[in-house]
């Protein structure tokens, strides 16, 4: 199999298993993939997952064997699902990526569209793409800037430069810098946190602070609040029903 599935309560893990191409994605992984994260989605039973790859690599990108055999086509339609696999999705629910080694090429832009990097101190990301005339079509050139800002990410981009974990935290690609082989342990604490608190109201936010990215100041806020509407019906009663009662007073998150 090239990815491994585990469950862990509300917790998904998915990591990619292919460590004799330093999990670099084919076509047959990225549609793995893409199955894998569809079918976290609609489970009613997960709330996070968790993103990584086996044998101390992240993801090396796309598997440039594979490229090279087909010419350099890897049947690339722009309207249609990455090349990576999930990079095109937009899933209702959060993914944390647990890095260790290699986030490069194709892989950096999976770390990208997780929504939290986990990295240890052996983390690497980079466009090393940049050498082989590959271009990024796995959301790279729009995430990236994104995330850490255009000129960080055009010295990225146009030098192809090797980024180290602390680099990376200094100016938030990774959210979190561990322990070397801690990543995929400290990712899963973090995910079970995430998923202790109300679903709903969780997932509505994380939707809008997606959707606000395509539209204007008003219609950003008139879709923040009518996201909000189900949560409001649904969980904030009971919420602050919770807090009158004195949970969670003074910042303390650990009975909610």
């Amino acid at each position: 199999m090239a990815i491994f599935i585990e469950k862990d309560g509300p917790v998904c893990i998915i990591s990619l298993n292919r460590p004799q191409a330093r999990n670099a994605v084919n076509p047959e992984t990225a549609e793995e993939l893409r199955e894998a994260f569809t079918a976290f989605d609609a489970d009613d039973d997960l709330s996070v997952a968790v993103f990584t790859g086996v044998d101390g690599t992240f993801c090396a990108g796309y598997d440039l064997k594979v490229a090279a055999e087909q010419g350099g086509a890897i049947g690339l339609d722009p309207k249609a699902e990455g090349p990576m696999g999930p990079s095109r999705m937009l899933l209702k629910k959060p993914v944390i990526a647990a890095v260790e080694g290699h986030a490069v090429a194709g892989g950096l832009e999976l770390a990208l569209w997780c929504d939290m990097r986990v990295a240890s101190t052996t983390a690497i990301f980079g466009v090393f793409c940049r050498r082989w005339g590959v271009p990024l079509v796995d959301g790279g050139t729009v995430r990236l800037p994104r995330l850490i800002g255009q000129s960080r990410a055009l010295d990225m981009i146009l030098t192809g430069r090797p980024v180290a974990a602390e680099e990376a935290l200094s100016f938030g690609l990774a959210n979190r810098v561990v322990a070397a082989g801690a990543a995929r342990e400290e990712a899963i604490a973090l995910a079970h946190d995430i998923a202790k608190f109300p679903q709903v109201c969780m997932q509505a936010d994380r939707t809008s602070s997606y959707q606000q990215w395509g539209m204007d100041l008003p219609a950003a806020l008139v879709n923040e609040g009518e996201g909000g509407l189900k949560p409001l019906t649904e969980e904030t009663q009971s919420g602050a029903a919770r807090f009158a009662a004195g949970k969670g007073r003074g910042g303390d998150f650990s009975e909610i």
